[in-house]
């Protein structure tokens, strides 16, 4: 199965410092290039887990003694290590998002460019659907929706539209949503509407929840001196990890013990993201939103 190679994957992999011996988690799976990159850099006594909740990706996993997949999502890291005999992990790597399999796969309904039924689950045993939500939802939650994880800058007013429209006719494929949102477009076409389906895709799948566990338990399983390196993809996921890295909590508030002493739950090594360079984006067009980040844990 052609997959892209991996975004950031050098500066990922260098970020992770890591230990030929140890024990690695890639958190999102995908096409492998991750883990691939991380095997040839271990020896014979280390493991990696790889997580993934996506049918597609299991013609892609290695065939090597040192690979754990995890055909579950990477917000159950700390219970399946557990279930392995793992406790404690060197480095743990998040490359968050679609992936560019899953956007070219027209059937699975992530974007606007194919005419396709509108899904957008990561893991088709889910059940709430992208159709769903648009046929379902009420005003106000579609434009909570709409306004928190698309910056849609016309939420409300597409919001309503929209449940105008399927009192009409039930909204069932990008056609008819495209249809439907034409008039309410605002600024540039193709921008408005990726973040109207990105907006869709976290509600779907959960993902702000889904980090916000993960973050926690890579905190919780990570032994000091680890490292913990993501890359994200959009501002509203870049915040979280930010301010999680600096405080251990989602409000970027530090915190302080009786003692007045304020707990940093890592030392950020990167002061500014890490961007993809100007020949990785020509290269990779979707490289050019991704940014990462890496924190390596305090001992307290």
């Amino acid at each position: 199965m052609a997959y892209h190679d991996p975004v950031l994957k050098d500066e990922s992999i260098e970020a992770l410092l890591i230990q030929p011996r140890g024990i690695y988690v890639d958190a999102t799976f995908g096409g492998g290039g991750h883990t691939r990159a991380i095997l040839e850099k271990l020896d014979s006594d280390s493991q990696i887990f790889g997580f993934d909740q996506d049918e597609d990706v299991l013609p892609n996993l290695p065939d090597d003694e040192r690979f754990t997949f995890v055909h579950h999502n990477f917000k159950y890291l700390k219970r399946f290590l557990k279930l392995h005999g793992v406790t404690e992990v060197d480095g743990i790597l998040g490359d968050l998002g679609v992936s560019s399999h899953q956007l070219d796969k027209a059937e699975r309904g992530f974007s606007y460019r194919f005419e396709a039924e509108l899904d957008m689950r990561m893991n088709q045993q889910d059940e709430l659907s992208a159709k769903d939500i648009l046929n379902t939802y009420s005003a106000s939650d579609l434009q909570r929706v709409l306004s928190e994880y698309g910056e849609v800058r016309n939420s409300k007013t597409l919001a309503e539209a929209i449940v105008r429209e399927r009192q009409l006719k039930a909204i069932q494929s990008t056609g008819d949503f495209l249809r439907m949102a034409e008039p309410y477009i605002r600024g540039q076409r193709n921008r408005y509407l990726s973040q109207v389906f990105q907006a869709l895709r976290i509600e779907v799948n959960d993902e702000m929840g889904v980090l916000k566990t993960f973050l926690e338990e890579s905190l919780e399983v990570l032994k000091p001196g680890g490292r913990l390196v993501i890359i994200t993809y959009h501002s509203i996921e870049d915040r979280f990890v930010k301010k999680f890295l600096k405080a251990g909590n989602f409000e970027g508030e530090q915190q302080k013990d009786f003692y007045g002493n304020i707990f940093r739950p890592f030392k950020i090594i990167t002061k500014k993201p890490i961007l993809p360079s100007k020949e990785e984006i020509k290269r990779n067009p979707r490289a050019r939103s991704a940014s990462l980040r890496v924190g390596e844990k305090i001992d307290q």
